[in-house]
C-alpha cells in the first residue's frame, strides 16, 4: 500500500532550510529505505523504537515554531495554567493565515479543476495537510453555507481518492499522496 512505500534519496543537496537539511542528513544515514509512515513517526518525535532514536528530530515542534517567530507569523505567549507555566504560539500574521484560507478557498472554487493530477502540487499538499491537521473545517467555516457544502463535498471527494492509484499517476506528488495516505491509516 502507498503509506508503506519507501522513502529514496534522491539528492542531498541542502535546501538552505535548517530542518529540511536535517532531514536529508537522517534520510542519507539510514541503512535501509524507510516507510513515510516510519518518517512521520520519526520527524515528530512520535517514534519509540530505539533502534531508530538517532533519526529522530529533536524538538522539532518548538523549532518549527521558533522559525515561525523569526518570520513573523506566530508569536509567543506565556499562559498560566493551575500549576503551571505552558508557552504558546498564537498566530500574529493574520494577513499570511486569511491568505493562505483564501488560496485554499479559491483552489476548490473558483479554480477547481476536479483533478489531483492538475491541481498545483502546494495546493495539494496543502489540502492534504489541513486535512490531517484537522482543520480543514475551519478552512472553510467563513464561506456561505452553499459555498461551504461544496468546498466539504470536494475536497472530500479529493481526499477520498485512492492514493496508490494517484501515486503511480504521479507527476512529481507521489509523496503528498504517501503523506495522505499514512494519515488516514
Amino acid at each position: 500500500s502507498c503509506c508503506s512505500f519507501q522513502v529514496q534519496l534522491k539528492s542531498d543537496a541542502p535546501t538552505g532550510d535548517v530542518l529540511l537539511d536535517e532531514t536529508l542528513r537522517h534520510i542519507k544515514a539510514t541503512e535501509s529505505a524507510e516507510t513515510v509512515q516510519t518518517w512521520i513517526e520519526l520527524l515528530t518525535g512520535e517514534t519509540w523504537n530505539p533502534f531508530k532514536l538517532q533519526y529522530q528530530l529533536r524538538n522539532v515542534r518548538e523549532r518549527l515554531a521558533k522559525a515561525l517567530v523569526e518570520k513573523g507569523i506566530l508569536t509567543t505567549e506565556k499562559q498560566n495554567f493551575l500549576l503551571f507555566d505552558m508557552t504558546t504560539h498564537p498566530v500574529s500574521n493574520t494577513s499570511e493565515k486569511q491568505r493562505l484560507v483564501k488560496k485554499l478557498q479559491e483552489s476548490v472554487l473558483e479554480r477547481w479543476v476536479n483533478d489531483p493530477q492538475r491541481m498545483e502540487r502546494r495546493t495539494l499538499a496543502l489540502l492534504v495537510l489541513a486535512h490531517a491537521s484537522d482543520v480543514l473545517e475551519n478552512v472553510f467555516a467563513s464561506l456561505a453555507d452553499d459555498k461551504y457544502d461544496v468546498a466539504m463535498n470536494r475536497t472530500k471527494d479529493l481526499l477520498d481518492m485512492d492514493p496508490e492509484v494517484e501515486a503511480a499517476k504521479a507527476r512529481g506528488t507521489e509523496m503528498i499522496w504517501a503523506v495522505l495516505a499514512a494519515f488516514n491509516k
